[in-house]
């Protein structure tokens, strides 16, 4: 059976382009994911054709970096579907690992995939770092205090609620709760 994964980091991207290519090869059942690649645990979908395939089947993907964005998942998950007897194939890198050079090519693209997006971390991180030192970024916005503020932390404050009831009263998150606490007592 032919079988497809189809994935975009956020729920904004366009599927259609990875898709029609999809049916242009008649596969069979399409896997559509709108998430970050970031690890496999957090990919229900891929979980889920990984689960579904057979031996003999082959799954097809637009790209590698669809499927993995780090060398080590690349090859764990094509060595789950080598296990199963399952070949991979993907349009943009021509790759069929049913060959050796086909599993040699994977191996290499997986490594250089994985270099290309530590190296856009890192030219990310120096742009932020030059415009902080220019002032041209700032972070985000800090968080205003709620209205009644004042009044929930001095109760806090003399014990007569808790941190739980002083998040709940105020409808805010643990984290953001301490992060304006922080804020208040540096004042």
């Amino acid at each position: 059976m032919k079988v497809g994964y189809v994935r975009v980091s956020t729920i904004d991207q366009n599927i259609e382009r990875q898709t029609k290519k999809m049916e242009s090869m008649n596969v069979e059942k399409i896997y559509i994911e709108k998430s970050s690649a970031k690890d496999i645990e957090g990919r229900p979908e891929l979980k889920s054709l990984l689960d579904f395939v057979r031996e003999g089947d082959t799954v097809y993907i637009h790209d590698f970096s669809r499927l993995a964005r780090s060398t080590k998942d690349l090859l764990d998950i094509t060595e789950m579907l080598a296990e199963k007897r399952v070949e991979l194939v993907s349009f943009k890198e021509s790759i069929d690992t049913s060959t050796p050079t086909g599993r040699l090519m994977l191996t290499m693209i997986g490594a250089i995939n994985e270099f290309e997006r530590t190296n856009l971390l890192e030219r990310q991180k120096e742009g932020i770092f030059l415009a902080k030192e220019m002032g041209k970024y700032v972070g985000r916005k800090p968080i205003p205090f709620p209205e009644n503020w004042e009044e929930i932390y001095n109760m806090w404050k003399s014990r007569e609620i808790t941190a739980i009831t002083a998040m709940k009263v105020l409808k805010l998150k643990k984290s953001t709760f301490y992060k304006l606490l922080k804020n208040w007592t540096d004042k």
